[in-house]
C-alpha cells in the first residue's frame, strides 16, 4: 500500500532522553553545578521541563532558535538564583557540540531500518537544528539508510505545518496517499501527518492515553514488522 515511509528523528529512532542525559550529566560535573543545585536530578528535571516547553513554543512560531538554545540552560541556573548568561552560554554550546555524538538509538532502530530500507524509500522528517540533526544521523551510522533528510530550517516550516510534508512529499515525487509517517509526537508528528492527508502511527512507548484520532499507535518499534 505504501511506497514511502517518513520517519521523526528524536525519541522515535535517536534516544534524545538518554542522550541529552548522559551529555548534561557531563556538563553537570565539569561546570561543577553541583555547587548550586541538590542533584543531577533536580537540574534535569528543571531542564527537561523547560526544554519540553520551549520546543513547543518553538514549534508554534513564539521563540527564535537562538532563544530556545539560550534560554533552556539558562533557566534551571535561575531557578538556584544564578543569574549568570555567560556559563548558560557556555553549557549551550558544549551541549550543542557533545550530544549530537551520543549514540544511544530506541530500541529496534538498526533492524527496522534495515528491514524497511529493502522494501520502502525512506526519509526522515525533524523540526531539530540541521547541524545537529545531521551529526547525530551520521554518528549513529544510520544516515545512509535515508533517500532524503527534510529538516524544518531547510522546508521553511515546523510540523505540525503541513508545509514541511508537502516538501518532503515533493523532493520523494510521491502522492500523500503513498506515504506513511512515524513518530512519537502527537502534537508534531501524528497531527502533521493528519493535517497533511497523511496514514500516520503514533510510536507511544510510554503508554500515554489519549483522546486524539490515531489511525495507529504502537508502543515499540518491532511492531511495525508485522504491519509494514
Amino acid at each position: 500500500m505504501y511506497k514511502y515511509i517518513f520517519i521523526d528523528l528524536d525519541d522515535t529512532l535517536w534516544d534524545f532522553h538518554a542522550n541529552a542525559r548522559i551529555s548534561l550529566s557531563e556538563i553537570y560535573s565539569t561546570k561543577q553545578l553541583y555547587q548550586y543545585f541538590d542533584s543531577f536530578e533536580q537540574y534535569f528535571s528543571i531542564y527537561t521541563k523547560r526544554n519540553a516547553e520551549l520546543w513547543d513554543m518553538y514549534g508554534r512560531g513564539e521563540v527564535t532558535k537562538e532563544f530556545l538554545s539560550r534560554e533552556r540552560f539558562l533557566h534551571p541556573l535561575k531557578q538556584v538564583g544564578v543569574h549568570n548568561e555567560e556559563m548558560a552560554q557556555q553549557i549551550a554550546t558544549e551541549y550543542l557540540e557533545m550530544m549530537p555524538t551520543r549514540t544511544e538509538l530506541v530500541p529496534h532502530t538498526r533492524e527496522l531500518l534495515e528491514y524497511l530500507k529493502a522494501k520502502y524509500s525512506l526519509t526522515i522528517v525533524s523540526n531539530g537544528f540541521a547541524e545537529v540533526q545531521y551529526n547525530k544521523l551520521k554518528s549513529t551510522g544510520i544516515y545512509h539508510y535515508f533517500d532524503h533528510i527534510v529538516l524544518s530550517e531547510e522546508a521553511k516550516a515546523l510540523k505540525p505545518d503541513p508545509q514541511i510534508f508537502e516538501y518532503a512529499l515533493q523532493l520523494n515525487n510521491a502522492n500523500a496517499e503513498e506515504v506513511l509517517m512515524i513518530g512519537d509526537s502527537l502534537a508534531t508528528d501524528i497531527l502533521g501527518a493528519r493535517n497533511a492527508g497523511i496514514d500516520h502511527v503514533w510510536f507511544n512507548p510510554g503508554g500515554l492515553k489519549t483522546e486524539s484520532d490515531v489511525m495507529k499507535t504502537i508502543t515499540s518499534l518491532s511492531e511495525l514488522f508485522d504491519i509494514l
